[in-house]
Formats: C-alpha cells, structure tokens, sequence
C-alpha cells in the first residue's frame, strides 16, 4: 500500500475527491469567520485562530525558554493568532518529556514573565492587538526522559506500547503519589498566573499521564475502572486548580477525544466495537468539565507514537497509514462537531487541519459557520508558515508557505533533536535534520 499523497490543485478538487469518497467536509470560500472577535470570561480573543502547543524540546536544563524557543514565540506572536497555546510545561521534574522540555518553577519565573510579556508585545506591535496566551501543564507519564533516558511512570501496563516487555509494575504510579500531582499541578497554575499567562491547560492529550488514565479500565483502585475513577485525577486537578488561582485566569485544557485503540487500551471506544470512535464519554466528561467552570475546552486524538495518522494524517511517515488521510480529517472534524453540539455552552477548539494545507482555512471556516467548533486550533502549520493566522483572517492563503505533511518535523524530535520546519524554516532546521536523520 503506497501513501496518499495530497493532489489537489484547487478546492474544487478536494471536494470532487471528498464525495468520490463518500466523505463530508464543511468547506468554506469565505473565510471571514476566522477574523471574528469572541470573549472567554470578559477577555477579548481578537480572531479564531489557536496556534496549538507544538513543542520545541529546546528549553535550557534548568526548565527555562532557550534561544530556539525564544524565536519560536516571537515568530508565533508576529503571526496574529488569537489564543497562543503555550507548549508542554512540566509540573515535577520526573514529568520531564526530556532534559529540554520546558519546567517552570519558583527559581525561573521571571523568564517565564519575559516571554509572555514578550509574545503579547510583539503580537502588538505587528497586528495591533494582545493574544490571550494559555500554558499547557502536563506530566508525560509513560514519555517521561528527565535525564535523557525512558523514566516511565505509568497508569497501568498496556500491550499496544509494551508489547510483550510489560514495563515493571514498580512503575505504576500509586494513588498516593496521583494524589500528590493533583496538588503539583495547583502549584504549577499559581505560577503561570504569577507568570502572566491568560490560563492554563491541564494537559489530558496523547497519552501522557492524564491521558493515559482515561482508558484505566484495568487499575485498581480509585483511579481506575468506571468513567467517574478515570476521570477523578482529572477532575481533582481542575477543583485544586480553580481553587488555587483568581477568578480572571481561564483553566482549561487539551483533551484526547479518542485514542484510537480498542476497548480495554483506548478511551473513546466501547467493548466489542473495534476501533470505532465513540463520543459519548469524552461528551459527558467535557460536560462535567464545564459544570466546575471550564468553559473552553481544546479536542484533539491519537497518539504521536504509536498511531499518528489518527490526529496529524500526514502524505509521509514511519508507516503508510490503514486509511486515507482524508478519512482521519474527516473523523476528527465529525468528533468535534459532534462533542460541540453535546455542549452548546462550551467554546470548543478543533484540531487536525494541517494536512489540508492552504484549504485548512476554508475548512476552520466551514466548522465555525457550522457551528462545529468555537475556534481554528492549528500545529504543524505553525512550524511551517508561522504568519498562517494573519494571512488566513485577511481572506488570503500562501499554499508556497504551508505545511507539507511530511513528518519532517517529527523525525527531528524522535532523533533526539528540536523540532521545526525542515523545508519551510530550512536555515535553522535543515543542519538538524542532516545532523540527527541523515547519518
């Protein structure tokens, strides 16, 4: 099976395809919804653009923004996006992705305060406005590499990562130690406030710890086993979280809808179902949510690892996917549609569009005239064509400046290196590349 490669001159094309395929996109030609103004608990977000964490693995030893990561935000604030969605920031040392991943602490805020500061100011003074700017709080679970070497720190032994080498039971985490991260992840929203940032995300995406124990059906305890134990550290961390903090900062978070695995390894399946996507919990669970005051709420799917065509279909990777790329799009887009209707009162950001490329504008506009989602999350796009955002609120798209969807930037991050563009920001990130994945 070769992979789809994406094809398509104009949109007349893409649509022509998508019905071939017995598929349905709310493609627009207007893009004027993007460039709509919204409100999230009295503060402006000047347009419906999100740029979506996309994380770096270049901030120094001591947890803070390095030079790469600084370039990074000021490119993404120059950019004009509405909501600059601040990438992983660990809450404990031993939740570190990486000896890079970004750490906020006491010992560092006043360089986290910079780079708020200066996102906000640079978005000033190239479009005229402030971003609202969230940081995505997370403990990376059976990802974590404090020190540059697999640290796993489990929820619970699952065969579709460990195969048959199950990790020791040593290190599944206890509920004690859960119960010590709900407070961990207090402290780290008292200092993104402290920081300046707009709100925080307490990160449950792409099978990081939070993630991980959605889909806990097997652990023991208080934690695991019915919808309300898998969902308890969850919802702990948004009761401690709200608690600790003002009542201006916004607590949020990026959510795995579906992981893309069968019942008992997955969240958003039903035993007996196969791989079938099934809303309904992650529809109750963004409900509960909203009912301890989260009133916006950012989906995405899959996992990077192990399935990646599930939330970034792509035209090239470590393997040809079992579906075309236009089928992961469209599954995406129909979850969120389908959640957002379950929650009317929710500001719901999608995700998923970069494989679409200079037709992801017309698509983020389709789902907001159709009222499948509340703002326009976009990733890999970011790293490619960092001006994406105020390109696409003024009607126009440059196709020469998106996303290729070639897992470029991927490659990069598995290799050990700091992602970015390969082909669009070549000048800093080809000698990576070349360094790290052409040897």
């Amino acid at each position: 099976m070769e992979f789809a490669r994406f094809k398509y001159p104009t949109l007349e094309f893409l649509r022509t395809d998508l019905a071939a395929r017995g598929l349905t996109l709310p493609l627009s030609d207007d893009l004027s919804a993007l460039a709509k103004p919204h409100e999230i608990k009295g503060k402006k977000v000047h347009n419906r653009i999100v740029y979506q964490p996309m994380e770096g693995c270049d901030g120094t030893k001591s947890g803070s923004p390095d030079e790469l990561t600084i370039r990074r935000y000021k490119r993404f604030a120059q950019g004009g996006p509405g909501i600059v969605w601040f990438e992983a920031v660990a809450i404990t040392q031993d939740g570190r992705a990486n000896p890079r991943q970004l750490y906020l602490t006491e010992n560092n805020l006043d360089d986290y305060k910079k780079i708020v500061q200066d996102i906000k100011e640079d978005c000033f003074k190239s479009n005229g406005f402030e971003p609202l700017i969230f940081m995505q709080a997370t403990h990376s679970g059976r990802y974590s590499k404090p020190e540059g070497t697999p640290a796993p720190i489990i929820a619970y032994n699952n065969p579709v990562f460990e195969g048959d080498k199950p990790i020791d039971a040593s290190c599944i985490i206890t509920d004690d130690r859960l119960k010590e991260l709900e407070i961990a992840m207090a402290a780290s929203a008292v200092l993104a406030e402290k920081a300046g940032f707009d709100g925080m995300d307490i990160k449950a995406c792409h099978r990081y710890l939070n993630c991980e124990l959605l889909s806990a059906y097997t652990r023991p305890g208080m934690y695991g086993g019915d919808f309300d134990n898998r969902t308890r550290f969850f919802r702990n961390c948004q009761k401690a979280v709200t608690a600790a903090v003002s009542g201006d900062f916004i607590v949020t978070s990026r959510m795995n809808a579906y992981d893309g695995f069968e019942y008992p390894y997955g969240f958003g399946v039903t035993e007996g179902n196969g791989l079938a996507a099934d809303w309904s919990e992650a529809s109750k669970l963004v409900s509960l949510l909203h009912n301890g005051g989260m009133d916006i709420v950012n989906i995405t799917m899959g996992n990077p690892y192990v399935n990646p065509h599930v939330n970034r279909p792509y035209d090239q990777g470590g393997y040809t996917p079992p579906e075309h790329p236009l089928e992961g799009v469209t599954r995406m887009m129909g979850g969120i549609a389908e959640i957002q209707a379950a929650n009317p009162d929710v500001q719901i950001i999608s995700s998923g569009y970069s494989y679409l490329r200079e037709y992801a504008a017309n698509l983020g506009a389709g789902m907001l005239e159709t009222n499948g989602c509340a703002y326009v999350g976009v990733g890999r796009i970011n790293f490619a064509y960092p001006d994406f955002a105020r390109d696409a609120v003024r009607g126009i798209v440059d196709k020469k400046q998106s996303c290729l969807a070639c897992g470029k930037c991927s490659q990069i991050m598995r290799a050990g290196s700091t992602p970015g563009c390969v082909v669009r920001d070549s000048e800093v990130y080809m000698p990576l590349y070349k360094e790290f994945c052409m040897q």
